[in-house]
């Protein structure tokens, strides 16, 4: 089930598309849903393997919040990209299942920096060697209990918010009861999410996280 909307900037249709061939690929049944209203039907999140949230900001009905968490903790995976990261701000109980939330990407865009593999013996991202990207550079609110896959530098300072260097997760995978959960930040644009090194990530973290 991927849920697509929220920020339009973050292109939500397009990355949905993109992760849905991916899925589709991968020989899943996958259904797109443009409304949070899909989080109402508890029985059909139960039945689903694997839900990719495709969504930036946006609110949760109380309803819709605890089917979804319900959900992940008795099994179905959670699995996604960039806006995942940056949903539902009011809700630390979605950021716990998560395992983080956006705070701020300083320089906005138009930053360089690597990627590099913190983990290179995990499947998720063996073979992988680091690599650059040109776009948004998040730094978040993490849960220390995550396994980090990937890390990004920030070697400049931005006071007040980033007062010394700091080695910051990009991807990562942890539990969520009996759910699992993949998290990858990069994915601002479809031309970041095709890059051969993030697809490759990405492709493997929808597989890992699915029931």
């Amino acid at each position: 089930m991927i849920v697509q909307g929220g920020y339009p900037g973050h292109q939500p249709q397009v990355i949905a598309q993109i992760l849905a061939r991916i899925l589709t690929e991968e020989h899943f049944e996958v259904e797109i849903s443009d409304t949070l209203d899909v989080f109402l039907d508890a029985e059909k999140l139960a039945r689903t393997d694997l839900i990719v949230p495709e969504w930036t900001t946006g609110e949760l009905t109380p309803e819709q919040l605890g089917n979804f968490t319900n959900a992940v903790q008795k099994g179905t995976g959670i699995a996604g990209v960039h806006g995942m990261g940056d949903s539902f701000r009011c809700e630390i109980q979605y950021h716990a299942m998560v395992g983080g939330q956006f705070l701020a990407h300083p320089g906005d865009t138009g930053v360089t920096y690597t990627v590099h593999i913190a983990d290179p013996n995990n499947p998720l991202v063996m073979g992988i060697c680091d690599f650059t990207v040109t776009t948004e550079q998040w730094y978040m609110i993490i849960d220390p209990s995550i396994h980090v896959l990937t890390t990004t530098y920030f070697d400049r300072i931005k006071p007040p918010l980033i007062w010394r260097p700091v080695v910051m997760p990009v991807s990562w995978i942890k539990k969520y009861g009996e759910g699992r959960v993949y998290f990858n930040a990069l994915g601002h644009s479809p031309e970041i999410l095709l890059l051969p090194q993030v697809l490759t990530m990405v492709r493997r973290g929808l597989l890992w996280a699915a029931r």
